[in-house]
């Protein structure tokens, strides 16, 4: 928290701060002068005296402005003196995203969380609990011979979760599951024995890593969420389709935790009920 300052100190760490600002900009009193349309007289008062007067808002604006930091940092008001477009930049990223996870970046930001654990929340089912043959129905159309690579990226981040590198932990909705084994709606068209083998391949790898994968199922009709996977503290990812939106600061980045963290309570199916839910499922695979 910054400390209170009365107008005495606040007028002098505008001082010191815009002279800071005015070297690290190579800025001239006339030059400052000249950007912000003033006498070169009265940027010389403006770093000069002991005084408690402070310049109009307008002033300030336009010395931030021209020496690229913010009005409050020259103010005393923060201690960072980026402008706050540049703070959402640098917390905030749009990465391309590719029909399936297979780019480099996913594993980037996979390996940088390795050993901390990774919420996530998948725009279906979760591809690395899918079987290839799964993933070639699904990818093959719009991937073609891409396909094997996104096989390949699945195989990988399963591996990471099986070297124990980080536990995963995974919500869905209801419904998705559902609508698999009954193969309707997105998975219409999915071979019957497929969905069965499927539904057996899910429920043999969570028994297998369970508790370092964990799988729970949220009623969409209580609780919504949008895809998002969770790094640890470290990253905040929501998927939108086309693009990744990411986030890495403290504020966000525990906001789609604490999110995440309410799915978890709230869901309908638990870790522990997961196999008899997929024993009920299974009748589904007609």
């Amino acid at each position: 928290m910054l400390e209170i300052l009365d107008k005495r100190d606040r007028a002098a760490v505008f001082r010191t701060r815009l002279a800071t600002a005015m070297d690290g900009a190579n800025a001239t009193q006339s030059g400052l002068a000249r950007a912000i349309g003033v006498d070169r007289s009265t940027v010389s008062q403006l770093l000069s005296g002991d005084g408690a007067r402070l310049p109009n808002a307008q002033v300030v604006a336009s010395c931030a402005s021209t020496l690229g930091v913010s009005a409050d940092w020259l103010l005393g008001l923060t201690d960072r003196p980026e402008s706050a477009s540049d703070l959402v930049a640098a917390s905030m990223e749009v990465t391309k995203a590719p029909r399936a996870l297979i780019d480099e970046q996913i594993f980037d930001w996979h390996r940088e969380a390795a050993g901390y654990k990774i919420r996530h929340v998948p725009a279906g089912l979760p591809d690395m609990m899918k079987r290839p043959d799964l993933l070639r129905w699904e990818y093959g159309p719009q991937l073609g011979r891409s396909t094997e690579q996104a096989i390949g990226a699945s195989a990988d981040r399963l591996a990471l979760m099986e070297a124990a590198k980080s536990d995963y932990e995974i919500a869905l909705p209801l419904y998705e599951l559902e609508s698999f084994a009954a193969g309707t709606g997105y998975y219409a068209g999915v071979p019957a024995d497929l969905r069965h083998e499927q539904l057996d391949h899910m429920e043999q790898l969570h028994e297998d890593l369970y508790p370092t994968l964990r799988l729970h199922l949220f009623d969409a009709r209580r609780l919504y969420s949008a895809p998002v996977t969770v790094f640890g503290p470290l990253l905040g990812v929501i998927y939108l389709g086309q693009n990744y939106l990411a986030f890495r600061d403290t504020d966000r980045v525990q906001l789609l935790t604490r999110h995440f963290d309410l799915l978890v309570r709230e869901a309908t199916i638990t870790p522990r009920d997961l196999a008899t839910h997929l024993g009920k499922l299974r009748k589904l695979c007609r």
